[in-house]
Order: C-alpha cells, then structure tokens, then sequence
C-alpha cells in the first residue's frame, strides 16, 4: 500500500512540472511568432537571404555550469589527452563538449579564463600539475603520482 505522504509529494511533483511545461510551451510559441515577424522584417529589408540559412547562436549564461561541472570536465579532458594540454586547448574542447559555438573567439576566451581558474585550484590541490610551455603558455596534465596516492589513500 502506497503511503499517502509519498502519493501527495508524486501528485505536487507531477502538477509543478505539468506546469512548468505548459509555461515553456507558452514561451516557444511567442518566440516562434517573434521569430517569424523577424523572417518577414528581413525579406522586406533583404529580400536575397534565405532565412533558414542562418544558424541559431546560443549563449551560455553566466553560471552555465553546476557547481563542480567545468571541474569535472576539465579533468576528464585531461584524463584522455594523450599529452599536456594549454588553457586555451582545454577551454577549445570543453567548448566543443558542451556543443557551443567554437568559432565564437569572445567565448573561448571567457571559457580560457575559468578553465585556468578551475586548473589553478586543482594543482593546489596536487590534482593537475603544470609545466613551462611554448611562450607565456602553460601545459597542463594529471598529476598521476597524486592521483594514486589519493586512490591508495596515503
């Protein structure tokens, strides 16, 4: 027998998400007439552009990310490089990973940016180490002594 607490939380889960559903799609509709106004607009104004050409840009927003999220990506980049790996390399992937734009040069510099924060905390906590790269680059890689220590919990 169902305990009654548990079928009200299921019924308050299952309507809270009902709704937020309807909500979304409320939302979808508006932005396909938006979209849509637009279309018209840029057949007025440029009647040579061929509207289903243009691909959809998506910005991430500032807390793109769950907590610990890029951390975790960024040390499962480096898990399967085959070599140390720059900032700019690791952000280049992670970009790709997460299926955003990676010709956007303004995101791969905000995404090189909070990768070397997350690679920074990470080699002082001895997970990542870095060495001297090519110019004013770092390369980074696990820190296998590390990593098996803090396995083999000494």
């Amino acid at each position: 027998m169902a305990e009654p607490h548990v079928v009200t939380a299921l019924i308050k889960k299952r309507a809270d998400i009902s709704g937020e559903i309807e909500t979304l799609h409320d939302r979808i509709a508006q932005l396909i007439k938006d979209l849509e106004g637009i279309d018209r607009s840029l057949q007025v104004f440029a009647p040579h552009i061929e509207t289903q050409t243009i691909a959809p840009r998506f910005r991430p927003p500032e807390n793109w990310s769950k907590r610990g999220e890029m951390t975790r990506i960024v040390l499962g980049i480096l898990r399967l490089a085959k070599e140390p790996l720059t900032t700019r390399d690791v952000a280049a992937r992670l970009i790709s990973e997460r299926g955003l734009d990676p010709d956007e040069p303004k995101l791969l510099r905000l995404m090189a940016k909070r990768v070397g924060v997350a690679l920074r905390r990470q080699r002082e906590g001895g997970v990542v180490k870095a060495t001297q790269g090519p110019g004013q680059y770092m390369l980074w890689e696990l820190d296998k002594a590390q990593a098996i220590t803090k396995i083999q919990g000494h």
